[in-house]
């Protein structure tokens, strides 16, 4: 059975669900950064999924990336999965701008996360809504 990282569920806002991906938002006010969680069990490696599964998460993953890049204007998409920390297979998707609190380098540790405020919360939601409501259902964010 399908079970969310402690760290995951720690660190993100949980914004709904995609065929296979559980579509999380880092609460990190600095930068939209998103990660899709593939909903299975005991997988860290995309080499574990299904070849059908493989091409689904890279199909959300390359939709909701360009679904960003416009939204949010960005200057450059960071795709990346990388596991080190939390290993269960989880994808990053980071909208960057030349100037954000980290240009040019990774996000990772740059600085300490600020939290979304509810406001800035809804705006996301409501952006999000317009963007993905033919392939995706949302939940509610518990804050």
């Amino acid at each position: 059975m399908f079970a969310l990282d402690a760290r995951l569920q720690q660190d993100t806002l949980p914004l709904g669900d995609f065929a296979l991906c559980r579509l999380l938002l880092m609460n990190d006010a600095h930068y939209p950064w998103f990660i899709l969680v593939p909903r299975r069990e005991a997988i860290s490696e995309v080499f574990q999924l299904s070849v059908v599964d493989q091409q689904v998460l890279w199909r959300e993953t390359a939709s909701l990336a360009e679904k960003l890049k416009g939204i949010f204007a960005a200057d450059k998409m960071n795709i990346a999965t990388l596991g080190n920390v939390v290993s269960q297979l989880h994808m990053h998707v980071i909208v960057r701008h030349e100037g954000d609190a980290a240009w040019p380098a990774p996000v990772w540790g740059k600085h300490p996360a600020e939290p979304y405020t509810d406001a800035q919360m809804a705006s996301i939601k409501e952006k999000m809504q317009r963007a993905l409501a033919d392939n995706f259902s949302f939940t509610e964010v518990a804050r």
